[in-house]
């Protein structure tokens, strides 16, 4: 999925005379996005946006990541660390919420970010960065395939999951739930963030809102299997 990929179906779609857009997680530039906007509404989803030209419904990542720290902080863990979700939506906003919850709970001397991606292979390298490190007792990984592959890496290393290091995730993807991961993750409604941005659209459509709007939608902790009493 790229940006030019994603301006082509855009055209396309406007071309047709589409009467608005809902952009899930969209790549494109900002000024390619209020270009589209110019013609039609524009919805935005899972990318935050603040400008008068689109409206927008968003998770609410920081404080999804605050829920992730204050479930590992309240089983008495200390050393909790970030896997980063690079350049990834939404891994910004999950770093600076992490970081606020570490300084809330008297935690930020513990603060620890390793640079990884919304990728198994950005949760094992971040892992493996980790290790160089003092080894934490518990891991945010930024999303839950990250989180797999943490969970892979530790385990590589002779690590038990969670009775040496505790792990969440962030997603609450169909991967967090299959018996044999039963990660601990943060969920984003899907649903509500569904039906919120139809209904942002269709306010647009009937001409009975003409500012625009932007909506965080508030998060939830599934508790599994990966998280524990931190050791000793």
């Amino acid at each position: 999925r790229t940006a030019a990929g994603e301006a082509a179906a855009i055209e396309s779609l406007l071309q047709l005379r589409t009467d608005g857009l809902i952009l899930a997680s969209p790549v494109l530039p900002l000024r390619a996005i209020r270009a589209a906007a110019a013609n039609a509404p524009v919805v935005l989803v899972a990318r935050p946006s603040r400008g008068p030209e689109v409206d927008s419904v968003t998770n609410n990542d920081r404080v999804g990541a605050q829920l992730a720290v204050d479930h590992l902080a309240g089983l008495g863990h200390r050393r909790i660390a970030h896997i980063d979700g690079g350049k990834g939506a939404g891994a910004a906003a999950r770093r600076a919420g992490y970081k606020r919850a570490m300084t809330r709970h008297g935690l930020a001397h513990e603060c620890l970010v390793v640079p990884g991606e919304f990728t198994e292979e950005g949760g094992a390298g971040g892992v493996q960065a980790l290790i160089r490190e003092i080894l934490p007792t518990a891991i945010f990984a930024a999303n839950d395939l990250a989180a797999v592959g943490a969970l892979h890496a530790l385990e590589a290393r002779g690590l038990r999951v969670p009775e040496d290091v505790s792990l969440v995730g962030y997603d609450n993807t169909g991967l967090a739930a299959l018996g044999h991961i039963n990660l601990t993750t943060v969920d984003q409604p899907s649903h509500l963030i569904g039906a919120t941005a139809v209904r942002l659209l269709l306010d647009r459509l009937d001409g009975s809102r003409g500012r625009s709007r932007h909506v965080l939608v508030p998060p939830l902790l599934v508790i599994r299997g990966t998280t524990a009493p931190a050791p000793g």
